[in-house]
């Protein structure tokens, strides 16, 4: 059973985004101790994680992120959220600088806004809290209900709404199976009333056939809720069913940028058009497919110019040294030199 194809404009989306990400990075320092150094006489090592991401996300639809392991789409997903402080760049949700300063207040509305769903369900849960208190925490953290006997039928309510039990509250994590403690983790997410949603890899850790019902579950939430969503997958199969959006990354950049369907349909940029060879042919159209050629290269000393010039079939002489600029084709935006404008004689 596979999800249900999402639908090029959101439900509920607004003219106005919702998320904007401008100039993000993000380094890490990767040296020895200072005294190691001087004993070895060796210099400072760094490794540019994300590298000048832009991107915005409208309200009520969801903006996927892919790439091979590497590429950084978790390390955006922490800065989005405000888990891991960005070296620099702006991430601005609903008008409010994440990382910029601002009053208590806004920082606390902010905070309840925004909520994750992390990649491995039976590490994102407490396995010495029973469920009905791992999913009232955020509604007592936020001061939403006071009253026990209130906040316990709210979870309750929440269990219901993911296809859970409210007799389940009295249970502890392990004795569920995966796809069950991810809706747990749901409806954790939600009890604090977001309305964006970072999805890093939500299905990953599951079976194929639970995939599939927990892809459509969160469709289901965002189409009843209004929720918006990040949503960071490796898995090509998954985002065509669930994004609206798709941004390509490679190497910390992000490299094409599209609606999911334009995407698709006809990929512009050699990387996007490598990954999709690589998807299995599941329609069995006979075409043979073509498996990712070489290996993300080490992101601690990167290749100049255009990352993906040493893996690419169609690297031209500018790729070695010219970083490419963001060129629009349509509602797509590629970052390649084979988009470049011809230079004026």
């Amino acid at each position: 059973m596979m999800a249900r194809e999402a639908k090029l404009t959101p439900v509920g989306a607004a003219d106005g985004e919702m998320v904007q990400i401008r100039g993000l990075r993000r380094t890490f320092d990767l040296s020895k101790p200072w005294l190691n150094r001087v004993i070895e006489r060796s210099s400072r090592v760094s490794l540019t994680a994300v590298d000048g991401v832009d991107f915005s996300i409208r309200e009520g639809e969801t903006y996927a992120l892919v790439g091979e392991s590497g590429s950084g789409k978790s390390t955006i997903a922490k800065m989005v959220v405000g888990l891991l402080k960005p070296t620099a760049g702006s991430v601005t949700i609903n008008g409010t600088n994440v990382w910029g300063g601002k009053s208590l207040d806004a920082e606390r509305q902010m905070r309840r806004s925004i909520q994750m769903i992390f990649q491995d369900p039976f590490a994102s849960l407490n396995p010495r809290w029973r469920v009905g208190a791992i999913i009232a925490e955020p509604i007592s953290a936020f001061g939403l209900i006071t009253d026990a006997k209130d906040r316990a039928a709210r979870v309750g309510e929440l269990l219901s709404l993911v296809g859970l039990d409210p007799r389940d509250g009295q249970k502890f994590p392990h004795e569920f199976s995966g796809g069950q403690r991810q809706r747990i983790a749901i409806a954790r997410a939600l009890a604090s009333d977001p309305k964006f949603i970072v999805c890093d890899e939500p299905t990953s850790a599951l079976d194929v056939s639970v995939q599939a019902q927990v892809l459509n579950l969160l469709r289901d939430l965002q189409q009843r809720l209004g929720l918006t969503y990040l949503f960071i997958s490796h898995n090509l199969a998954v985002v065509r069913h669930v994004a609206t959006r798709v941004g390509v990354l490679y190497l910390g950049r992000l490299v094409e940028e599209a609606p999911a369907r334009e995407l698709f349909a006809d990929p512009q940029h050699p990387y996007t058009k490598m990954l999709l060879e690589a998807v299995p042919d599941i329609d069995m159209e006979g075409r043979e497919r073509q498996a990712i050629a070489g290996e993300i290269p080490n992101p601690v000393n990167p290749p100049s110019g255009c990352h993906f010039h040493p893996r690419c079939p169609a690297r031209l002489p500018e790729c070695d040294q010219d970083v490419p600029v963001p060129q629009h084709i349509g509602d797509t935006t590629v970052r390649c030199h084979l988009f470049d404008p011809p230079s004026q004689p």
